[in-house]
């Protein structure tokens, strides 16, 4: 069971001060990138695993999708979400993505932004998004990026001559890792970048586009507090299509 530290009241009023729960996709720097990803939404079945406020629910029937539904383990998530969704193609339902059931080829597109790396059993849950989706669907997910879960102090050292680097440890230690965001005793789960490509084919499907997304040299000209940014991913994004 994955842990739901978003119904803790003091991790949720700090988390929604971040610029991606006031401004939706517009506050997300990677979102262009994993919208590139997406397939045409135009009358597809759709499930956003981790919904959280419902910013890719609500732009997906925008883009003219049939039918959505947003999964999340928290109620405090859901009850935002629901409270700015207007939509009738949308539904929202209250879900461990450990114990996840969806039905059988009832899916087109199965979509996750920032949420499995909470997930405990990622291979159990990726064969249930497998045969949820139709031959052909598409799987699109963001996670943090390995280099950025690995380490035990997940922060920036500052060397003796000024320069700045991100310690890299226990990459190939895989697991639990817990930190400190907003309150302390934060669980994620530290996976290798070919954890989730072997994961993911595995479960029958084909990458079809991987991203290890940070800001670029010209964000940080425009940009300089993201500088020590360019020294390690924030993001994996990664495209697989469903096959036989």
């Amino acid at each position: 069971m994955s842990q739901n530290i978003y119904d803790d009241p003091d991790f949720f009023a700090g988390y929604m001060t971040l610029d991606r729960q006031v401004r939706g996709h517009d506050g997300a720097a990677e979102w262009p990138s994993i919208r590139a990803m997406l397939p045409d939404l135009r009358g597809a079945r759709a499930v956003d695993l981790g919904c959280g406020a419902g910013w890719f629910t609500r732009f997906a029937a925008e883009q003219g999708a049939a039918q959505v539904v947003g999964i999340d383990v928290s109620t405090n998530m859901l009850e935002r979400a629901r409270s700015e969704t207007t939509s009738s193609v949308v539904d929202y339902q209250r879900c461990d993505l450990d114990e996840l059931s969806l039905d059988s080829r009832s899916l087109d597109l199965a979509y996750s932004s920032l949420t499995l790396h909470y997930v405990c059993d990622l291979d159990r849950l990726l064969a249930a998004i497998a045969d949820a989706l139709v031959v052909g669907g598409a799987l699109v997910f963001s996670v943090e990026h390995p280099i950025y879960s690995a380490p035990t102090a997940q922060s920036f050292v500052t060397a003796d001559d000024g320069s700045r680097y991100w310690p890299l440890d226990n990459y190939l230690v895989e697991g639990e890792r817990v930190t400190e965001w907003f309150v302390d005793g934060v669980k994620k789960q530290h996976r290798t970048i070919a954890t989730y490509v072997n994961s993911v084919v595995a479960a029958g499907f084909v990458v079809d586009e991987l991203i290890e997304w940070g800001p670029t040299a010209e964000d940080v000209m425009a940009a300089p507090a993201l500088a020590d940014d360019r020294h390690r991913p924030w993001f994996l994004l990664v495209r697989a299509t469903r096959v036989d």
